[in-house]
C-alpha cells in the first residue's frame, strides 16, 4: 500500500510540469491517492494540458477556483462533488501572487492597492480554501501550504515576504479552528526552486545565488521533487497529532547564521 492509498486531495497551483504542485500531484497518485485539480481563466487550459502528463489511465479532473472569488469559493464543495468526489482529505494551497510593482526592491514605494493583491492571493486565500474545503473534509484531514521562510527580510521579495509572513500566521490560526474538525494545518518552507514562480521574481537569483554553498545538505534548486515529499508525507497519516507547524526543507539553510 501506498502512503496516500485511498486518500482524495484537492491540489491547487498546477501549472507547469516543474512546479511543486505537479509533482507532489504526481506523488500522490503514486502512493495511491485520487487527486483533483483545481484552475480558473487563461490557466484552465495550461491546468488541463499538465494534467494528462500525470500517472494514471485518465488526468485528474480539472474543477474552477479562482481563490479571489466568493462565488468559486462557495461553489467549490458541489464542484468537487460533480468531478466524482464524495469528500476530501487533503488539500494543498500552492497559490501566491504579487504584482511585480511591490517586489524586486520597491517595498517603499509599494501602493496599498497592489499590496492588497498580494495579501488576498498570497495570505487570506489560504483561510479561504480551509473555509471552502472544510464541508468535504467530513473525517478531518489536512491541508498544506507552501512558505518561503518569512523570519527574515530577503533581498527583492519585499512585500511577498510581508504576504507570507502573514500566511504563516494565518496557518497558526487555521490549526486553532479546523484542530476541533480534525483537520490539520501546516505549511512546507521550501528554499529557493528555478520554478516560473520564482521566475517572475525580479532579483531572484540575488535570493538563490549563495543558496547551495549555505545549506549543510547542499542544495539543488532544479528540482521541487524533496518539498513534493514533504508535502505528501504532510497528507499522509503518519502526522497524526502535528498542527500549525512549518516544516522547513531547504537543506537546512533556515538553522544556520551567516
Amino acid at each position: 500500500m501506498g502512503l496516500l492509498e485511498g486518500k482524495k486531495l484537492l491540489i491547487t497551483g498546477v501549472l507547469t510540469d516543474s512546479s511543486i504542485a505537479f509533482h507532489t500531484a504526481r506523488i500522490a497518485i503514486e502512493e495511491g491517492a485520487e487527486v483533483i485539480l483545481s484552475s480558473f481563466g487563461r490557466q484552465m487550459k495550461l491546468t488541463q494540458a499538465f494534467a494528462k502528463r500525470l500517472p494514471g489511465e485518465t488526468p485528474p479532473p480539472v474543477v474552477q477556483l479562482d481563490v479571489t472569488s466568493a462565488e468559486d469559493l462557495a461553489g467549490l464543495a458541489d464542484a468537487v462533488r460533480e468531478a466524482g468526489f464524495d469528500r476530501l482529505d487533503g488539500v494543498v494551497h500552492s497559490i501566491g501572487f504579487a504584482p511585480q510593482s511591490v517586489m524586486g526592491g520597491n517595498f517603499l514605494s509599494g501602493e496599498w492597492e497592489d499590496v492588497a493583491t498580494a495579501l488576498h492571493v498570497s495570505t487570506f486565500s489560504y483561510k479561504a480554501l480551509g473555509v471552502a474545503a472544510k464541508p468535504l473534509m467530513t473525517d478531518g484531514g489536512a491541508v498544506v501550504g507552501l512558505t518561503f521562510d518569512a523570519q527574515f527580510a530577503w533581498p527583492v521579495y519585499d512585500w511577498m515576504g510581508v504576504a507570507k509572513a502573514g500566511l504563516e500566521a494565518a496557518n497558526r490560526y487555521l490549526a486553532r479552528d479546523l484542530g476541533p474538525a480534525g483537520i490539520r494545518c501546516n505549511l512546507v518552507s521550501a528554499g529557493p526552486i528555478k520554478t516560473t514562480a520564482a521566475k517572475s521574481i525580479p532579483g531572484f537569483e540575488q535570493m538563490e545565488a549563495a543558496w547551495p554553498e549555505r545549506a549543510p545538505l547542499g542544495w539543488d534548486q532544479t528540482t521541487a521533487e524533496p518539498t513534493a515529499r514533504t508535502v505528501a508525507a504532510l497528507l499522509s497519516d503518519w502526522f497524526p497529532a502535528t498542527t500549525g507547524e512549518i516544516v522547513h526543507v531547504d537543506g537546512g539553510v533556515h538553522a544556520m547564521g551567516q
